[in-house]
């Protein structure tokens, strides 16, 4: 997310200048496709956000100096009104029902309870009279 993030600002920031060249162009046009797919995996078939990105997306990269920017310029917009779904926690794939997921605890607190559990044995170990 921070990627497509990073290159949506480059594309829209303000002080972020028009590509110089094609190739500059397809580039970007390529990563901004690129986060519109991985964004799509996290996003509802048929939702109206991910339809217009991958409509954007199928469609060529125009001839031309000014409508090639205007194309990046809107698949840009596009992929930005994406992430902010996601972001949103639209409805997605991943959102389906589930049972119960346990946080995985961290390695200290793993090594705390060990400890407590080691130490507790030890002291009940002391405890007990020797025969």
């Amino acid at each position: 997310m921070v990627a497509a993030s990073e290159t949506v600002t480059l594309v829209l920031g303000e002080d972020s200048p028009l590509p110089e060249n094609a190739a500059d162009v397809e580039d970007l046009v390529r990563l901004l496709r690129g986060h519109v797919a991985q964004l799509g995996a996290r996003t509802a078939v048929g939702s109206p956000v991910l339809v217009r990105a991958q409509r954007l997306c199928s469609e060529s990269i125009p001839e031309g100096y000014m409508p090639s920017r205007v194309y990046l310029v809107k698949l840009a917009e596009a992929t930005r009104e994406l992430m902010a779904h996601v972001e949103r926690g639209g409805p997605g794939p991943n959102r389906a029902k589930r049972g119960r997921r346990w946080r995985k605890p961290q390695i200290n607190a793993l090594r705390g309870a060990v400890f407590a559990v080691a130490l507790a044995c030890l002291v009940f170990a002391a405890s007990v009279p020797r025969t």
